[in-house]
């Protein structure tokens, strides 16, 4: 779904959603379904302070601008060109003034802010082992590097609202060891939809919504993909055509 526009003499790479474009020409981890996922599977009703961890292109953080347009939100990004880039993209929405993006990592945000958020959310690095990446900013991005998952835990307990929510997405195996994690840190799991591309196929992702509180866990499904493989799911348009502009 990414796609070149031809500006002038210059190929600008973005992605048209239905109420705001993300250019990311510099960002280093392009739009993805795993984010879109995410940011429309997060409820964000009634959260007055939202803060997005790794906002990247700042695609989710405008996802939450578009569904709490009373909230203010706050995108974290370590990489300064994807910071660059994510500030723009908000400055050309119709959300400027309701999206403020900060070049810094969570480690520094968490020492230096007391501040608390009502919905914490987070598309965050996924591989915890392997071989690295020749791109450095990607590596960093796609391996746990600047952003451990203990870091990323401690930093969320520390923000977060006493009743607050925290949300993200993960690889499965990748998110079986997170929850195990979490639940050492006090942050315990309220919602759980395993994502499968198609009926029959494995598990692949993992949307999480963690809370303080321990409370009995709800658990659904949701298929990327009809089983004929021609057509998207009708969950899937559901979730996802407030900002696809396909559906």
């Amino acid at each position: 779904m990414e796609e070149k526009v031809n500006s002038g003499t210059k190929a600008i790479n973005s992605f048209k959603f239905k109420k705001f474009e993300i250019v990311q020409d510099h960002c280093t981890m392009k739009v993805n379904t795993d984010g879109v996922l995410l940011g429309a599977w997060t409820d964000p009703a009634e959260c007055a302070d939202i803060l997005d961890i790794g906002t990247g292109t700042g695609v989710i953080a405008l996802m939450m601008a578009q569904k709490a347009p009373d909230a203010a939100i706050v995108g974290i990004e370590i990489d300064e060109a994807s910071s660059r880039e994510a500030e723009s993209n908000v400055d050309n929405s119709i959300f400027k003034g309701k999206v403020k993006i900060i070049n810094q990592s969570i480690q520094d945000f968490t020492s230096l802010h007391t501040h608390q958020f009502d919905l914490i959310i987070s598309n965050p690095p996924f591989f915890t082992g392997g071989t690295f990446s020749a791109n450095e900013n990607k590596a960093n991005v796609r391996h746990t590097i600047k952003l451990p998952h203990g870091d990323l835990l401690q930093s969320v307990n520390s923000l977060l609202k006493p009743h607050g929510k925290f949300s993200l997405i993960l690889p499965y195996i990748e998110g079986l060891r997170f929850i195990e994690l979490a639940e050492r840190s006090n942050l315990h799991v309220k919602k759980i939809t395993e994502v499968r591309h198609r009926k029959g196929k494995n598990v692949e992702r993992l949307l999480l919504l963690l809370q303080k509180q321990k409370v009995d866990i709800e658990k659904d499904e949701l298929f990327i993909m009809e089983e004929d493989l021609q057509n998207y799911s009708t969950e899937f348009i559901q979730l996802t055509k407030e900002f696809y502009q396909i559906f």
